[in-house]
């Protein structure tokens, strides 16, 4: 049993709020626990140069953290001039595994600029942001569907990320901000909701972990993942998944 009474297989309450903000084309606050992140979509007509005259669009992402999303302020980035290597490090997490949700051949010459603003942070930001972004990218994509902007919809794979960790040389799931800057271990899981992985990242913090435990960690991060699909067809309406 966990400090907040979870059990270690136990993920914290994931929340969903759709169209939190009025002018994004999609756009949703997300929750993991204490954790919350706004998510928008804006769409917008056209490509990087490298793919001008291909026919095919483009996902990209930026992320940050607000000055007091955390228990002492930070100092905005755009003050100090440059972006810091984490956030860089996030926003192209979250461009990639957005990417594999959108066959871009479909998109059109347009791309997806996908916002990630934490809020409040209490562990796994960069997990909840590419849950939450996978829901606002959904609306962005229904309301070109209703324009007529798109014939068919884009969105090839549910994707979806979760935290693991070991921690006491227990292996635990959705690691909340106590938890994380303890941990022995910390891994993210980006997933398919069907539970095909798109990227892990994973770092022994402490004393390195054995293949044993590599897999027990995949595997809670996959039920996390299942879980987490779960939440975004009940947020989007759409009938929860079968069992992979």
């Amino acid at each position: 049993m966990r400090k907040d009474g979870r059990n270690f297989d136990q993920m914290r309450e994931i929340r969903i709020v759709k169209d939190y903000i009025i002018y994004p084309e999609g756009s949703v606050l997300i929750e993991y626990g204490n954790t919350k992140v706004i998510c928008n979509v804006t769409v917008s007509e056209g490509v990087p140069p490298f793919l001008k005259g291909s026919g095919s669009g483009w996902v990209t992402a930026e992320y940050q953290m607000l000055p007091r999303s955390t228990h002492q302020r930070s100092s905005r980035e755009a003050v100090k001039g440059k972006l810091g290597g984490r956030t860089q490090e996030i926003s192209r997490l979250i461009g990639r595994s957005l990417r594999a949700a959108v066959d871009m051949s479909k998109l059109g010459e347009r791309t997806l600029v996908i916002d990630c603003d934490v809020i409040q942070a209490d562990g796994g930001t960069r997990t909840a942001s590419i849950s939450g972004a996978y829901v606002a990218l959904n609306l962005a994509i229904n309301k070109l569907l209703k324009e007529g902007a798109l014939e068919e919809s884009p969105i090839v794979n549910q994707v979806c990320a979760v935290s693991v960790g070991i921690l006491n040389d227990e292996v635990i799931l959705d690691l909340d901000y106590d938890e994380d800057s303890n941990a022995e271990t910390d891994l993210n899981i980006v997933a398919t909701a069907d539970g095909r992985i798109i990227e892990i990242q994973g770092t022994a913090e402490k004393e390195p972990f054995d293949l044993g435990k590599l897999n027990k960690m995949v595997e809670m991060g996959l039920k996390g993942i299942k879980f987490i699909g779960e939440v975004q067809n009940k947020a989007l309406g759409i009938e929860c998944l079968k069992s992979y």
